[in-house]
């Protein structure tokens, strides 16, 4: 069975996630600060954590960190009361997965966690390759190269370029990447596609190299190094 780390100051919020999450056929556990989260993971393992930023003695920013020094495979959802792009992008530069924002509606925060799970734990089969130019991804056992170096994506940022490599040197709208990445197929303004773009291009561009191009207001689309000639 799926388990799901809960961490949340507010009792009220656990409750609410850990009797949403039960019912919906996951396991929880449940933690009140980082250091508590911290401490509960060195003991138990977790599929899945929902961490909220703002908590005492270790908040989520504080958490992830620590998490991420010997944990980059463990998906974290974040939850913030704060509006702020800049919270946001520091959430997702400390390898955050996805992120919502407090009021949310459970209806979305089970969207988000099926979401991550998918790209976290693709299906087993036979190994799927997509190739464009340096780019070399095994969809299967998860890895990527670019002129056979190993790159180290989040399961998002894999997800991502997955679907730009399916559809390259064809434009991918907004509204297709956060359904077919995110799961969000409603009415939603965020700032995650733009965010996972810019990190994904920090890794994959370089040395002149720079096949994700942006057109304006409309989607993205990945260039292949054929296209060009």
């Amino acid at each position: 069975m799926t388990t799901i780390l809960i961490v949340d100051d507010e009792p009220g919020v656990r409750d609410l996630l850990h009797d949403a999450l039960e019912n919906a056929g996951y396991e929880t556990e449940l933690a009140s600060n980082g250091a508590e989260a911290l401490d509960l993971l060195r003991r138990k393992s977790a599929d899945i954590c929902i961490v909220d930023i703002n908590m005492p003695i270790m908040n989520g920013f504080e958490f992830l960190e620590r998490l991420r020094e010997h944990d980059t495979q463990t998906p974290v959802l974040m939850l913030s009361a704060r509006d702020s792009a800049d919270d946001v992008a520091q959430g997702l530069r400390f390898g955050a997965d996805d992120y919502v924002r407090k009021p949310f509606s459970l209806e979305e925060i089970l969207l988000r966690i099926a979401a991550i799970l998918r790209r976290s734990n693709p299906d087993a089969g036979d190994e799927l390759v997509l190739v464009s130019g340096p780019i070399e991804m095994n969809v299967d056992r998860h890895e990527i190269a670019v002129d056979g170096e190993t790159i180290d994506l989040s399961a998002t940022e894999f997800r991502l370029l997955e679907v730009l490599l399916e559809r390259k040197d064809r434009l991918v709208t907004r509204e297709q990447l956060l359904r077919e990445v995110w799961n969000i197929d409603f009415d939603s303004e965020t700032s995650v596609l733009d965010t996972y773009v810019s990190y994904l291009r920090r890794k994959i561009h370089h040395d002149g190299f720079a096949p994700i191009t942006t057109v304006r207001g409309v989607g993205f689309k990945l260039v292949s190094p054929d296209s060009r000639k």
